[in-house]
């Protein structure tokens, strides 16, 4: 029985990373219930980046790249400090952290789409250093943690006001990058055994699934509705996790 939650979360990275990437957390949390919690960490890290190489060639061309130079080098001591508490803590705790990082997640998603307001034309603004450097330390450490930086990149983005296209392909952009780095940290905590690597392999062909639902559906579900259901499903999640 433990196939269906992983198969649906695969199915959901793969929809996520083409269209409504706010559905991520709720994957995230799927693995986290049906395997042990730091090895679902691993096994979405290869998913996620399965999904990251499609959304790369899908957005390729419209990313914001000195967005991204100013905020990548700032995600390194995230990654670090996120790999350290993966080191220290144990499954439960782990567990416990993760709906913690998803539930304070969705509610910066909330506050996000109550203030977000439509980018003018030709606006390239650009927060404050302080802001982008702890914008990368706080996405380098949930996602090292909890695959779970989107809320915070959402934010950053927000407060970049990007236009869609450019939300989207620099989005792309720093997950692929991102998650690339994070696989010698992942694999250094001895986190891709066997079980992850079988596994992974299994549900690969069902992120590009989901890839190709997540093309086709972009434009047809209204984005209001779609947020809405998707920040239920969230909090759903995470309290699982909480809870269990």
């Amino acid at each position: 029985m433990e196939w269906i939650p992983l198969v649906a979360a695969a199915l959901i990275i793969g929809i996520a990373k083409t269209s409504f990437g706010g559905l991520g957390s709720i994957a995230v949390a799927l693995m986290a219930l049906v395997m042990p919690t730091k090895e679902s960490t691993a096994a979405a890290l290869l998913l996620l980046i399965t999904g990251d190489i499609i959304a790369v060639l899908r957005y390729r061309t419209t990313a914001d790249w000195q967005m991204l130079r100013g905020l990548l080098p700032s995600v390194v001591p995230g990654l670090l400090l996120g790999a350290l508490f993966i080191r220290m803590v144990d499954d439960l705790v782990l567990r416990r952290s993760i709906g913690a990082i998803l539930l304070i997640s969705v509610l910066i998603q909330l506050v996000v789409s109550a203030r977000r307001k439509p980018p003018s034309a030709g606006d390239n603004s650009r927060p404050p250093r302080l802001v982008t450097i702890g914008a990368g330390v706080a996405g380098g450490f949930t996602t090292m943690a909890a695959n779970a930086a989107g809320p915070v990149m959402a934010l950053y983005l927000q407060v970049s006001k990007v236009d869609k296209l450019r939300f989207l392909g620099t989005s792309a952009w720093f997950y692929f990058i991102v998650n690339l780095a994070k696989t010698p940290l992942t694999g250094a905590l001895g986190l891709f055994t066997p079980r992850v690597l079988t596994t992974a392999l299994i549900l690969i062909p069902v992120v590009v699934v989901g890839a190709l639902i997540g093309m086709k559906v972009i434009g047809r579900v209204k984005q209001r509705t779609f947020d809405i259901l998707t920040l239920l499903t969230s909090v759903l999640a995470a309290a699982a996790l909480l809870v269990f």
